[in-house]
């Protein structure tokens, strides 16, 4: 089983977002037996809310639901029960390190590293663009798919 943890700031907007879109991704590909998916936030500011509702509006216009998702934190064990720790950006990033202790086996990435314009997923609490974000989150989970599969299920 491979298991995914996407983290951004609060666990409302972004993190959540590519949560349920790789969800959705590998549901379609009939996989979603061989995947763990979940987030998180290294922040503590919105533990227990919701998804954000321009998360949830974006994502229900795609027919996909966040519904019983609650932001949690990231913890240091995470980094042993995880084989993919995904930021959204450098921030979030040198969170990630902090949180797991270092990254001696190489887990810590960025999303949009997996597609062929590495930067940051734009952050919509402070942008409002939900829609880019979705653009950008598909892109990047679409490219982390695609290396799993390479490197996990074909010889």
């Amino acid at each position: 089983m491979i298991k995914i943890l996407f983290i951004c700031h609060g666990n409302i907007c972004r993190s959540p977002m590519a949560e349920f879109i790789m969800k959705d991704m590998v549901q379609k590909q009939h996989m979603a037996d061989q995947f763990y998916i979940a987030s998180a936030a290294t922040s503590t500011e919105e533990i227990g809310n919701p998804v954000h509702y321009g998360t949830r509006n974006k994502l229900a216009q795609v027919g996909i639901s966040t519904a019983g998702k609650y932001a949690i934190r990231m913890e240091r064990s995470d980094y042993k029960k995880y084989d993919y720790l995904v930021g959204m950006d450098r921030w979030n990033y040198k969170n990630m390190l902090r949180i797991a202790g270092g990254d001696k086996e190489k887990k810590i990435s960025l999303l949009l590293d997996y597609t062929p314009h590495p930067r940051d997923v734009a952050d919509p609490w402070y942008t409002g663009d939900f829609e880019q974000t979705y653009q950008d989150v598909v892109a990047g989970c679409s490219g982390l798919l695609t290396c799993i599969m390479e490197k996990h299920f074909h010889s």
